[in-house]
């Protein structure tokens, strides 16, 4: 009798089981959060000098304000370098690409951090060639803001994984603009 009651109790534990799972898989997920266009934000920096050297760099940028500390994004660059005197006359031009983010610890306040690969010359060999050299920058920066993701932003990086062939020394000091939509 035992037996029998114990097997009627585990078939209609199993039924109930069978309800809970069909219960769940009829329903239906929440419906997806559209993208907000709102925390998109694009910018970079521009640089000039002319003069014995001239010097252009373009750096444009997008990126996306995941919360209101967390901003991260993708970036290209483009740098044209002309060096010329009586003895000496350079051209070349550095192209590449980077990826970012940055945590603001304050409204104005962030760090920076990113992986950038740039391709370039190389002049240890004759005739040149081009190589590509990646770099890890890291550091800090000040937004002074005038919009929720818009500003004018200062940073001092480090490159942590310099190399002969990187085209510019530590620290690095960078002034650009980002404008959000």
């Amino acid at each position: 009798m035992k037996l029998k009651l114990s097997i009627v109790f585990l078939l209609l534990h199993l039924h109930i089981i069978a309800q809970d799972s069909s219960y769940i898989q009829k329903r239906t997920p929440p419906p997806e959060k559209p993208f907000d266009w709102s925390k998109v934000f694009v910018g970079g920096n521009l640089g000039i000098q002319f003069g014995t050297a001239t010097f252009i760099d373009v750096s444009p940028l997008v990126g996306y304000r995941i919360n209101n500390h967390v901003w991260a994004g993708v970036g290209a660059t483009y740098q044209y370098y002309h060096y010329q005197d009586k003895n000496y006359n350079l051209t070349t031009n550095v192209y590449g690409g980077r990826i970012f983010g940055r945590y603001f610890f304050t409204q104005n306040l962030f760090a920076h951090a990113e992986y950038e690969v740039l391709n370039l010359e190389a002049y240890d060999l004759y005739p040149p060639r081009r190589v590509e050299v990646g770099s890890l920058l890291g550091g800090g920066g000040y937004m002074q803001r005038f919009g929720s993701n818009s500003g004018l932003t200062v940073m001092i990086l480090y490159n942590f994984t310099e190399s002969a062939y990187t085209p510019y020394q530590n620290p690095i000091i960078r002034v650009g603009m980002v404008f959000g939509f």
